[in-house]
């Protein structure tokens, strides 16, 4: 008595899904991994406050806690620009 495996044979029909499902999951796996990966190493979002300058109309960025700014470009203290 030989010890004979049996072949299955599978639908052309099965192969194509069987590729396309594991292509599918590969690049979820993927895309989830980058996105953990960025909001891991990429930089914190900062809540700067957006300043206008009333002399010279420059638009510049400070920190959330200064409530008066300098002008980099004509050193006029200004209030923050609300939108």
């Amino acid at each position: 008595m030989t010890n004979e495996i049996p072949l299955t044979t599978m639908s052309a029909e099965a192969l194509i899904f069987g590729y396309v499902l594991s292509l599918l999951a590969g690049i979820s796996i993927l895309s989830v991994y980058s996105e953990l990966r960025n909001r891991r190493f990429g930089p914190a979002r900062k809540q700067d406050r957006i300043f206008r300058c009333e002399r010279c109309a420059s638009v510049y960025t400070d920190d959330a806690d200064v409530d008066r700014s300098r002008c980099a470009s004509c050193g006029t203290l200004n209030e923050p620009f609300e939108f």
